[in-house]
Parts: C-alpha cells; sequence; structure tokens
C-alpha cells in the first residue's frame, strides 16, 4: 500500500468530480429539497408544539378553576396531556406522525395515546413525508451512485487503470484512493450542511442548546458520515467488479432499490408476521378478562373485596364500615385502581415486548441493509422512535395512577363515609397537584437500543474495506 499514490488518486479523483458540472448540477438540486426539507420541518414542529402548548395551558387552566367538589367527581371529571415533539424531530419525522400526541387521563381507565397525524391524512403519508433524514438516507447515495458509477470501471475502458498499475500503484492503491477522493467530495459537501442545520433548527424549535441536544447532533453527524463511508465503497466496489460504467450503473441502480423499498418492507411485513400483534379491541377484552378474575369492586359479594373489608374492619377494631375513621369507598375504589393499572401494566409490557421482537428483525436485517441501520439509529438519536413514544405512554400511566391514588387519599380523609356524594372539598386540594413533566429518553438509553444497528453499521465499514482488499486481490478484476 503506498499512500502518496493513493493521496494523488484522491485528489485526482476530487477534481475530476468538480470540474465536471452534473455532480454540481445533482448537488444544487440536492441542497433546494434539503433546504425545502429543513424550513418545513421547523415550521412544523414550531407550530405544532405551539399548539401543544397552547392546548396543555388551556386544559390547566380549566383543571385549576374548577370549584369546591367531591374528589371523586374531579378524579373523572379527567386531564389531557400533550406530547410536544422532540427538538430534532424536524430533522427526522421518525414515527411521530404514526403514534398518537395527546392522552385523556382519568379514573378507572387506561386510555390510550390519540390524535396522530396519520389518523387525519390520506393514503400519501404511507410514500413517507419530505425530511432531512429522507434526503440524507435515500436521495445522497443516489447522488454517490451518479458521481461514482464510472470511477473504476471507466478507467477500465478508456485504458488509464493499465497504466496506473505500470507505475507501481497496486489495485487497492487505486480503489482506495477513488474512495477517499468520493468520500471527502461528499463529507465536504453534505457533513457542514448537515451539521448547521441541525444546530440551526435546534435552536429555533426549542429556542435554546443544551449539552443533550450538542451530543445528539455530534453522533447523528457522525453516524450518517459513516454511512456515506459505507454508499462510497459500495459503490466503488461494484464499479470496480464491473466490465463497463453501464454495467456498474444499472446493477447500483437495482442495489438501491433493493436496500430502499424491498428490503425495508420486507423486515417489517416479516417481523409483524413472526410477532403478531393483539388489536385495540382483543387487547382491552382481555384486560377486562383478568380484572373480572381478579375482583369486581362493584360486586358486594366479591370474595376479593370481601377479604378486603373483613381486613380493614380487623385493622380499625370496628364491627361496620360506618364506624371506620376513614372512608371506606374511598378504599374500595383505590384497591380497584391498583388492581386495573397492574394488569394494564402487566399486558401493555406484553404488548411493548410484541413491538421491539418486531423492531428486532430489522435490527437485525440491518447487517443485510446499511439503510435499516441508519434509520433505526437516525429515529433513536432524533427523539422519534418507538421507545420515546413507549416512554410517553408509561409515564402518563404512572401519572395518571399517582394523580387519582392522590384524590383517593383526599376522598379517603376527608369525605364522612355517610352522604358521601353530598360533601365538598377544597378546590385547593387538586390545585397543589403537580404538572405532568415528560422524561426523554437519555441518548445512552438510545444507544443501547440502537446496538444491533450501531454494530451493523461498523459491520459495513470493515465489510467494505474488506471486499475492497478481496477484490484487488483477484486479477480477473483488475482489467
Amino acid at each position: 500500500m503506498h499512500f502518496s499514490f493513493i493521496k494523488t488518486i484522491a485528489r485526482q479523483e476530487w477534481h475530476s468530480v468538480f470540474r465536471s458540472k452534473i455532480p454540481l448540477a445533482l448537488f444544487a438540486v440536492l441542497l433546494v429539497v434539503s433546504l425545502l426539507a429543513v424550513f418545513t420541518g421547523w415550521q412544523y414542529v414550531h407550530n405544532f408544539n405551539r399548539q401543544q402548548q397552547a392546548a396543555h395551558q388551556e386544559v390547566h387552566d380549566q383543571w385549576m378553576n374548577q370549584p369546591n367538589r367531591h374528589p371523586h367527581r374531579v378524579a373523572h371529571y379527567g386531564y389531557m396531556v400533550f406530547r410536544e415533539k422532540s427538538p430534532l424531530s424536524f430533522f427526522d419525522f421518525g414515527l411521530d406522525s404514526y403514534v398518537g400526541n395527546s392522552v385523556f387521563l382519568e379514573a378507572h381507565r387506561q386510555n390510550t395515546v390519540n390524535m396522530s397525524e396519520a389518523g387525519f391524512s390520506n393514503g400519501m403519508l404511507r410514500f413517507g413525508e419530505l425530511s432531512m433524514a429522507m434526503v440524507m438516507q435515500l436521495l445522497v447515495p443516489l447522488f454517490i451512485i451518479f458521481i461514482g458509477f464510472q470511477t473504476v470501471a471507466g478507467l477500465k475502458q478508456n485504458g488509464v487503470l493499465k497504466i496506473l498499475l505500470c507505475q507501481r500503484a497496486s489495485y487497492l492503491d487505486v480503489l482506495l484512493g477513488k474512495t477517499a477522493g468520493l468520500t471527502a467530495v461528499t463529507w465536504v459537501l453534505f457533513v457542514p450542511f448537515l451539521v448547521l442545520s441541525l444546530v440551526a433548527g435546534t435552536v429555533i424549535t426549542s429556542g435554546g442548546f443544551s449539552a443533550d441536544a450538542a451530543l445528539r447532533i455530534a453522533l447523528i453527524v457522525g453516524l450518517y458520515a459513516l454511512y456515506f463511508l459505507v454508499i462510497t465503497v459500495m459503490v466503488v466496489g461494484v464499479s470496480a467488479v464491473s466490465k463497463s460504467g453501464k454495467n456498474a450503473l444499472m446493477t447500483l441502480v437495482l442495489v438501491w432499490m433493493l436496500f430502499f423499498i424491498v428490503l425495508p418492507k420486507s423486515a417489517q411485513t416479516l417481523g409483524s408476521s413472526l410477532y403478531e400483534a393483539p388489536d385495540k379491541i382483543a387487547f382491552e377484552q382481555a384486560i377486562l378478562a383478568d380484572v373480572s378474575k381478579e375482583g369486581d369492586s362493584h360486586n358486594p359479594d366479591d370474595p376479593h373485596f370481601a377479604s378486603l373489608k373483613a381486613a380493614t374492619l380487623k385493622r380499625y377494631g370496628v364491627d361496620s364500615i360506618s364506624q371506620l375513621p376513614v372512608n371506606y369507598g374511598a378504599l374500595v375504589m383505590q384497591e380497584g385502581e391498583n388492581i386495573t393499572s397492574a394488569i394494564f401494566n402487566q399486558h401493555f409490557d406484553r404488548l411493548i415486548s410484541t413491538y421491539q421482537s418486531q423492531n428486532a428483525v430489522s435490527s437485525l436485517l440491518s447487517f443485510a441493509d446499511p439503510y435499516l441501520s441508519i434509520r433505526n439509529l437516525s429515529m433513536n438519536l432524533s427523539g422519534t422512535d418507538f421507545d420515546t413514544f413507549t416512554a410517553f405512554q408509561k409515564q402518563t400511566e404512572q401519572y395518571r395512577f399517582e394523580k387519582t391514588k392522590s384524590l383517593n387519599e383526599i376522598h379517603l380523609t376527608q369525605i364522612k363515609f355517610k352522604d358521601d356524594n353530598k360533601q365538598k372539598v377544597s378546590a385547593q386540594n387538586w390545585q397543589e397537584q403537580p404538572d405532568f413533566v415528560f422524561r426523554p429518553v437519555s441518548v445512552a438509553y438510545n444507544l443501547a437500543a440502537g446496538a444491533y444497528s450501531l454494530a451493523a453499521l461498523l459491520a459495513w465499514v470493515a465489510g467494505g474495506f474488506g471486499a475492497l482488499a478481496y477484490v484487488s486481490s483477484k486479477r480477473r478484476f483488475q482489467l
């Protein structure tokens, strides 16, 4: 390996690309598309979060302005929680358009997250939305293909490759030099734009710039740089084994269709087939069936609640619930809440486990398709992945449970059992309850969740250079 030859070939490839007007014209088109994607993403996320904040403020004001009333009525009055988009969601929409944005919290019932964008869209959404991530993942590889398909095959056709090999340059030197030149072109054109867009977009959408955002941006840029390198190595490798530029272009276009259309759809279908998830109706019916087996708080002869009554009377040393120093009705309500919440969490965890198994299929197929690896990692680090949505659902359920428990505690201690429904308590009791604050998934958790995809991307880098070394060792590919 001669680094001087590699450097010379890389420099020649750099000048060759920039001498032609076609690559610059393609870049100009991609730049316009990217700017449009960035602008629409910024605008959409900014407007969406502003609407969510306004809706949250309205719901919060209505909650705070409730008059003195019975705490159980307050529990059923309910509270709406809204999910704002992450600061980097303008870059990669991920699952945001397909999962819900708000959930209604009330006593004795676990509601799912609703109001997704897909529910208000037509069938065109299935073809994808224009985002900067889509441009980087799908269109930049096309750019690399069109500027690099002839990079080695062209040398064979015009006889320049023979001249290079006669000047003490090895075939591996040629391949590495071409790879270095094309990678430098791609990085210079797209990486600075990627950094500026991510930084500016984060500041605009979130109104600031945190250490967490800086780390996420650095990781996103680094991973996309690796992704571009993988595509470049692939293009150079295919060009090296092709007899002509035409054959190389046809092969690379077919590979692009396989990697970006066929395999992603197949991964989704395969995951759903291997790990079938229940629909919403079946999910809710299974919960109701388990709740009925555990105990029915509305049935006076239910064994579970009969046992609760006996244990409560014994604990306080009284003969009837009317003699209790606390409101027995509130105890029953909280016990029912404990049962339904525990059963819901069990079923929900199993459902999430099924979806995670489906997603694992896509992660494993990342070793066969680099697009799947960068797509998964991009969503993870942008905060638009499945784990972020799941965290929101679990945190809202925990908040609902704690809120209901607090109201039941007020009912237990401040409302007498006799003439229960006719009594009221001060509104200050629920005005002092904390508001919901979503805790985003950490970067470390994101990287752990994307471990297979990250390993696959690194394996593609190593495997790509290994493939170049193999091609260079076979004389039949050299001429």
